[in-house]
């Protein structure tokens, strides 16, 4: 657009600069170039001529057109900026998706169908805490019904990401099979809303036993909640305080900000649930029911928060105490494996390199164990577990429990992260944490250290794309905490004030 602007100031001072340079007389032929010349350079009048104002006005000309494209180009790429550093605004509301070929709609299908799953997963549990277990029992199974079918969306994604099938045709197939599997799922929770909607009762405006209505009841299911986890908060915070100054960083890094963001759910709770009791007294239920649905997704993520840190604590005491028997344990198998002759699948030098690694890793454990300095349990227990893993494929005993114990604690945390931030986390984390829990439920022992590695994988994938996405909801004429509840995919992106919340 630059060189278009250009070209045609250039063009258009081709065209004018005859008229400039004549003065509106009548054309005369040239006979005489010298006469002329002397002529031209007697007349001072020809020195004050328009002609000499054509290259600044150009000039000026081109750099006004130059500083306009760029000042465009500034404002759109502000705009249009997500990073934390940005300072753009929310999308308009109701506008359109771009367009996205097979393989881009398969991921958006994983990634809605997965948000609807989760909020839902947290209205049966207000529900319940309502209505009882038995009411919610058929819509847990039709949501349960509902996750299958998503699963089986999630194992065809992770085999099309690993090249499987490898025909072009055979995967476009595969594609629109996810596609198929995730609509499947939505439709197994929307044949049971009308009725979950009754069950709850938010959209009715009678009034129940008292006279309290229906959304005054579920008002006060998830105020007592949040005065719960907001009474908790204190404690947790010195839990992770206590944490962090017992065993190394990487112990505790993926659980750092949760009080903080825990916080800031139960903040924009508060909000949406004065503002339901607002709605629910001036009679429009709708409203009501929309305000509650978000304080009560919001409640829900503080718990998962909050939550993540008492469970990690569990978990780093536990493994601790079984750092010692794992090495013990360990020793032991390599000792039998050396009296043993070597499998016929292993080559006795391959074995051997095997065994050598696997012993450094040990020495290496014990030397940090007595520094006497803080160390994470769960890395310790990683470390012993592959290396003696590679060595000794069959193991069993403590080895087992171990790296079942610390597979089961990645894939928490990678799910934790993922709840959380699922406005932000895309299908890749997804799938991958949706292999590693398939992997633990078959209870295969060989698939506990790859369940651990794909839930690893899956936690790093999820902190990249939550920072990659960043925070564009955090100016002064937004909700109290929008911002985390977008992030958490509490509200939607495009309308966070009044848009429907996910799930049922």
């Amino acid at each position: 657009m630059a060189h278009a602007l250009v070209g045609g100031a250039a063009g258009l001072v081709w065209l004018v600069l005859p008229w400039m340079t004549s003065e509106n007389d009548a054309p005369v032929a040239i006979k005489e170039p010298g006469a002329t010349a002397s002529a031209a350079a007697a007349d001072p009048a020809d020195e004050s001529s328009g002609a000499d104002l054509v290259l600044p006005v150009v000039a000026v000309g081109a750099a006004g057109a130059l500083a306009g494209y760029g000042y465009i180009r500034r404002v759109r790429r502000t705009r249009d900026r997500t990073t934390p550093g940005g300072a753009s605004g929310p999308p308009p509301p109701g506008s359109s998706p771009p367009l996205a070929g097979p393989d881009e709609e398969a991921q958006r299908a994983l990634v809605r169908a997965d948000d609807r799953l989760r909020a839902g997963r947290g209205e049966l549990a207000f529900a319940e805490a309502r209505s009882g277990a038995g009411a919610v029992a058929p819509f847990r199974a039709a949501w349960e019904e509902a996750e299958r079918e998503w699963a089986a969306a999630a194992r065809m994604r992770q085999r099309y990401d690993h090249g499987e099938p490898a025909e072009d045709a055979a995967r476009r197939h595969a594609l629109a099979g996810i596609v198929g599997r995730c609509e499947e799922a939505g439709r197994r929770m929307d044949a049971v809303a009308g009725d979950f909607a009754r069950l709850r009762g938010l959209t009715e405006e009678a009034a129940g036993p008292g006279g309290v209505s229906a959304a005054e009841t579920a008002v006060g299911v998830a105020e007592e909640r949040f005065r719960e986890l907001a009474g908790r908060t204190r404690a947790v915070d010195a839990v992770l305080d206590g944490l962090r100054a017992r065993y190394a960083p990487t112990a505790t890094a993926a659980f750092v900000g949760n009080v903080e963001q825990a916080r800031d759910r139960l903040v924009f709770a508060t909000v949406r649930l004065n503002q339901a009791r607002q709605s629910a007294d001036a009679g429009d239920a709708e409203r009501a029911a929309r305000r509650l649905r978000a304080a009560e997704g919001a409640v829900a993520q503080a718990a998962v928060l909050l939550d993540g840190i008492d469970r990690r604590a569990d978990e780093l005491r536990t493994a601790e105490r079984t750092v010692p028997a794992v090495l013990t344990g360990a020793q032991a198998e390599l000792a039998r494996v050396r009296r043993e002759a070597p499998a016929d699948d292993v080559p006795a030098g391959e074995l051997s390199s095997r065994l050598r690694n696997a012993d450094a890793v040990l020495a290496s454990v014990r030397q940090e164990i007595t520094a006497r300095q803080p160390y994470d349990p769960q890395a310790v227990l990683r470390r012993v577990v592959r290396a003696v893993g590679a060595a000794v494929p069959g193991r069993g005993g403590v080895l087992a429990a171990a790296a079942l114990m610390v597979a089961r604690a990645s894939v928490a945390a990678a799910d934790d992260q993922v709840a959380t931030h699922r406005g932000a986390v895309g299908a890749t984390a997804r799938t991958r944490l949706a292999e590693a829990r398939r992997l633990l439920a078959d209870g295969d022992p060989a698939d506990r250290a790859p369940a651990d590695a794909l839930a690893l994988e899956a936690l790093d994938l999820a902190e990249r794309d939550v920072r990659a996405h960043g925070n564009p909801y955090a100016g002064p004429e937004v909700t109290a905490g929008t911002g985390g509840a977008v992030l958490g995919g509490i509200v939607p992106a495009e309308d966070p004030e009044e848009g429907p919340p996910a799930g049922f």
